[in-house]
């Protein structure tokens, strides 16, 4: 068993390159193999998201405060709300963040596949976030 106190584990900023605007991330578990869930609380503050990507088990997002975006490729923006739980399937390409006006923080959790957790792909243009 590993205990993790609040606070004990820094939040930190995703790469760059990853997303656009300011994104914040506190991880709740990176366990190890042969386990391979990730889970992490993610911060999005208002017009900030993730780049078009996928995962290749797979992703679920539970919403826990604000309001946000998410889209898959080829199917209509929509907008998430605190409470809202998102399941984007194995190989989907989409991407999510908050809404123009709004901050948007979820818990995403996904599994990887020998190793890989999700393949980082292009960054959303302000044309394909404000398509809606």
């Amino acid at each position: 068993m590993d205990i993790r106190r609040c606070g004990s584990i820094e939040s930190r900023r995703p790469p760059a390159d990853w997303f656009t605007g300011s994104v914040w991330q506190d991880p709740i578990v990176e366990a190890e193999a042969p386990a391979r869930v990730r889970a992490a609380v993610v911060r999005f503050d208002p017009g900030a998201r993730t780049n078009w990507h996928t995962h290749p088990l797979g992703q679920t997002l539970y919403v826990i405060e604000g309001a946000g975006l998410a889209q898959t490729l080829g199917g209509p923006i929509q907008e998430i709300r605190a409470g809202d739980t998102v399941w984007i399937p194995p190989g989907e390409k989409h991407w999510h963040g908050a809404a123009p006006g709004t901050a948007m923080t979820h818990i995403a959790i996904h599994e990887a596949l020998d190793g890989k957790h999700v393949d980082w792909m292009e960054p959303v243009t302000d044309a394909q976030y404000q398509a809606r």
